[in-house]
């Protein structure tokens, strides 16, 4: 190994993989059963109600629980170990199926909105009582939900897409069975069609972020929580670091981060103590599980990715 190009691979105690993911399937199971059959319920007594906000919402729910399966199967295939061909294993997984859960989302505020726009232009008769039974009963499933969810939602961006759908949903029931009374009391057709406009517009709003925090990791964004300048100046402030080069800072999945930087030391290696303090340091303070450097006494001629 020479001297101008020794590399190590240093994690900190307890294998360094911080923010693992953890163990969500009984969440997501239960989940996915009662969502799956609430959106049965809801989309047949939507359907004979003749409630565009109960099949608005219901659609919404599909696509949820859809979502959770996306979600479930990612975390499962992010757990199986490195292949000779997938060497990370299949730990990115996770955020294609953050992806795409945000495409199945914009694919389902479409459909809703153009059948809520059709709705506006032809009012048809709603059953008030039905939208506030049906809606009340999507309150307690989609909250219920959302709780077996919430300890996991600030490390895990699928986690969180899970819990911010599930705590939506739960409003969105609430703003229908609001409809449904306003609807017993007034008798105004125009309120369904206009509940399931504001359905539209919350689904598209918690869309937004889920899409544009997805489409970041995928393009191997510095995460969220962890200041590219602030490593930088911790690691250019080492005792025996003159200069850092190549530093890059990429999501390995929607729970690990993993750190790549070449640290000219013209005093030489300074052993592997110091690489494991580092990495230590990385790990607590930076939320960084994974580190590789490469220690190099002279700085190498600058290629494309300096």
């Amino acid at each position: 190994m020479g001297i101008g190009h020794s590399h190590d691979h240093a994690h900190a105690p307890g294998g360094g993989h911080a923010h693992a993911p953890a163990d969500f399937g009984r969440a997501f199971l239960i989940g996915i059963i009662l969502n799956t059959g609430f959106v049965i319920l809801e989309a047949t007594y939507g359907w004979l109600s003749g409630s565009m906000a109960l099949i608005a919402d219901a659609g919404h729910n599909l696509s949820d629980v859809l979502a959770l399966l996306l979600a479930w199967g990612a975390s499962v295939a992010a757990k199986k170990p490195a292949t000779s061909r997938f060497t990370y294993g299949y730990k990115s997984s996770t955020i294609l199926a953050a992806l795409a859960n945000a495409g199945l989302l914009l694919v389902a505020i479409g459909a809703i909105a153009f059948e809520t726009f059709n709705r506006m232009a032809e009012p048809a008769p709603v059953q008030g009582m039905t939208m506030v039974i049906v809606a009340g009963i999507g309150i307690a499933i989609n909250a219920g939900t959302a709780v077996m969810f919430m300890r996991g939602r600030q490390h895990d961006i699928n986690v969180r897409g899970a819990f911010l759908h599930m705590a939506a949903d739960a409003l969105v029931s609430l703003g229908v069975v609001i409809a449904g009374f306003a609807i017993l009391m007034t008798g105004a057709l125009w309120i369904d069609p206009v509940v399931s406009l504001v359905i539209v517009v919350v689904i598209a709003w918690g869309t937004w972020g889920l899409l544009k925090d997805s489409v970041e990791m995928s393009l191997l964004a510095v995460p969220k929580g962890v200041s590219e300048s602030g490593v930088r100046g911790y690691l250019a402030g080492l005792e025996g670091v003159t200069e850092i080069h190549d530093l890059h800072i990429w999501p390995m999945s929607t729970t690990e981060t993993a750190l790549t930087a070449h640290l000219v030391m013209p005093g030489g290696h300074p052993g592997d103590a110091f690489l494991r303090e580092i990495a230590e340091e990385l790990e607590h303070h930076h939320r960084i599980g994974h580190t590789t450097l490469q220690i190099e006494m002279t700085r190498k001629p600058c290629g494309i990715d300096c």
